[in-house]
């Protein structure tokens, strides 16, 4: 058996062990997800992923092992605006906190393999077709653009082809029932507010994906790498979500540093074939970025806002 093999394997015996004992026993009935909780599991996946950066680091070497970091940070980073769009989306369904970590569960599953589709044809689009680099690094930088200049974000279910379809095919409840995604109703199966919310989350992930995949393809074009710092990042998404949700508001530069990053690695891309740029500068810059948007959330962002609260 191969070595590439052999790695592929452990790695998923390892995640399907993690994964069940966090969605499968710890967070198999639907409860409210307290700070201290979400934190313990942060720092589980969190050492989790730095564990195994430094297995990379030993088998694969530096190289190999800051391409992941440096994805990791890029997914981890981008992962904040999914968080955004995460609250706005219960806060429209009238999510409680009760039901909201079987959707994220659920959406979760559904990511790992929307992403594993994603790079396997995002990598095999880049080594049929090298310019396809250019038209990834060109989503990236428009991509960057519009989300430092855009404007805020509207969740509008009535407008999102899938939520459209799905209403067409299967009548929709207007209550949540326990925690199903289906129920019979007058001997009709229906689905509830719960399938919707997990609609929108899955193709909002989809959404993020198109940016994602290319951003950490930018770094890497090794298949393992690129998906295994992809998993870690995900994987953590859950409790990463309840850790920051009612504290999101403390760092209002953080999507604009999101968005330096991607716009530099969306101009990584397009300089391929002119300069490559060094794996330690990127992630220096990319961890740059990270803190200086988080300083300036905490101290100038933050007093602005109370002064604004007390004019």
């Amino acid at each position: 058996m191969e070595i590439t093999t052999m790695m592929w394997i452990g790695f998923a015996v390892i995640m399907l062990v993690v994964f069940a004992l966090d969605l499968g026993v710890f967070n198999r009935k639907s409860h409210e997800i307290k700070f201290r909780e979400a934190l313990t599991w942060t720092l589980v996946w969190v050492s989790l992923a730095l564990s195994f950066n430094a297995w990379i680091y030993f088998e694969m070497g530096p190289t190999k092992a800051m391409e992941f970091f440096t994805g990791y940070l890029i997914e981890q980073s981008l992962s904040v605006d999914n968080l955004f769009v995460f609250i706005m989306i219960f806060t429209y369904f009238h999510i409680t906190k009760v039901h909201q970590p079987k959707i994220l569960k659920w959406g979760i599953i559904g990511a790992l393999v929307l992403r594993a589709i994603f790079i396997l044809a995002g990598i095999e689009l880049i080594e049929r077709f090298h310019w396809m680099i250019y038209v990834f690094g060109g989503i990236l930088v428009v991509t960057g653009f519009k989300m430092a200049f855009g404007g805020e974000e509207k969740i509008e279910p009535e407008k999102n082809p899938i939520v459209r379809l799905v209403r067409k095919l299967v009548p929709i409840t207007k209550r949540i029932r326990d925690d199903r995604f289906f129920i019979k109703k007058g001997g009709v199966r229906a689905a509830t507010p719960l399938f919707l919310a997990l609609v929108m989350v899955e193709s909002s992930d989809l959404i993020f994906a198109v940016d994602s995949i290319p951003a950490v393809l930018a770094v890497s074009r090794d298949p393992f790498i690129v998906y295994t710092s992809n998993v870690f990042a995900i994987m953590g998404l859950r409790s990463l979500y309840y850790l920051l949700a009612n504290v999101m508001e403390m760092f209002v530069y953080l999507k604009l540093g999101v968005s330096v990053i991607l716009a530099y690695v969306g101009v990584k891309m397009l300089l391929v074939d002119i300069y490559h740029i060094p794996i330690i500068f990127s992630l220096g810059t990319i961890v740059g970025v990270l803190a200086i948007s988080i300083l300036t959330s905490v101290t100038i962002g933050n007093r602005r806002t109370r002064t604004a609260q007390r004019g």
